[in-house]
């Protein structure tokens, strides 16, 4: 085109000079196949933003999903510190305990060879005790500090080694005047006493006292236990008095003397029937000093009662 307008020697001869046969496949020909390029390039962009827009999404949700990812992730993480945190807690406290536990050991090591030794010193203290008691004939019931019972077991004499004595029950009161007042049991105290006081060095002495006095009456108890076995009797020692209930309606009293069978002596005081009184003046055993035993079986066979 510039050729041509350079050829040209006025703008005239370019407004007369015939237009130049347009060729087969001219700028036309060139423009409907730059269009449909275009056109070609412009659908190939088309599809290549929307695969561009789909592969954009997919990045988004992925990245959503890596965003989720690291969160539990996150989360997980911390969540594995607070474990460790944890673990690490639980992992001193089993060592302090595993230091506890061996110092517990320890201790009841020792305090089980201390039992060992308390036990092996009980058996000791417990032979010394039974020892004690056979010399001493003393078992103590309980102690306080006020008060203190103590029970004793006398052995019979040689002679009546056969009868089993009861036990004598005694309440030994202390005061604080240092003196101390001692109270044997109602159902002896007409055989060996019935309350005794004086000062705390004297109280040896008076258990001592109460020991000989009912060791004395071992042959007296040892008689009436037998007659229990043969006839119904009550004895009162207080009253020292033997009742003998021959029947329902009949009632024998006797008397026991002090020192009996040795010294004192049995007698009958009274016949009861029904409750009254009858003439017993004639009733005695053909024996001078007849023993309880010989009292109760004349009276069983009597035949005036």
């Amino acid at each position: 085109m510039m050729s041509s307008l350079e050829s040209l020697e006025s703008a005239q001869q370019l407004m007369t000079e015939p237009c130049p046969p347009q060729s087969e496949g001219g700028a036309k020909g060139r423009w409907k196949a730059l269009k449909a390029g275009c056109t070609s390039a412009v659908q190939e962009t088309e599809d290549l933003l929307w695969s561009l827009q789909d592969r954009l999404q997919q990045i988004l949700d992925r990245r959503g999903a890596v965003s989720q990812l690291l969160q539990r992730l996150h989360s997980q993480k911390q969540h594995q510190d607070q474990l460790q945190a944890s673990l690490l807690a639980a992992q001193n406290a089993l060592r302090s305990c595993d230091h506890h536990v061996t110092r517990l050991r320890a201790e009841s090591e020792v305090i089980l060879r201390r039992l060992l030794d308390w036990e092996q010193l009980r058996d000791r203290l417990q032979l010394l005790v039974a020892a004690a008691h056979e010399v001493t004939q003393v078992n103590l019931l309980s102690f306080s500090q006020s008060e203190l019972c103590v029970e004793l077991r006398p052995r019979p004499p040689s002679a009546l080694s056969s009868h089993e004595l009861e036990p004598v029950r005694l309440t030994v009161t202390w005061s604080s005047a240092e003196c101390f007042t001692l109270q044997v049991d109602e159902s002896l105290a007409g055989l060996v006493g019935g309350c005794v006081t004086g000062r705390r060095a004297e109280l040896s002495a008076a258990l001592l006292d109460v020991l000989q006095s009912y060791v004395g009456q071992v042959e007296l108890l040892s008689e009436i236990q037998s007659l229990r076995s043969s006839f119904a009797i009550d004895w009162r020692p207080a009253q020292r008095l033997l009742l003998y209930l021959k029947s329902a309606s009949l009632v024998c009293h006797l008397q026991v003397g002090e020192g009996y069978p040795r010294g004192g002596r049995a007698q009958l005081l009274s016949v009861q029937r029904d409750g009254q009184l009858i003439d017993a003046s004639g009733l005695k055993p053909h024996r001078e000093d007849p023993s309880l035993t010989e009292w109760l079986v004349f009276l069983c066979s009597s035949p005036a009662l």
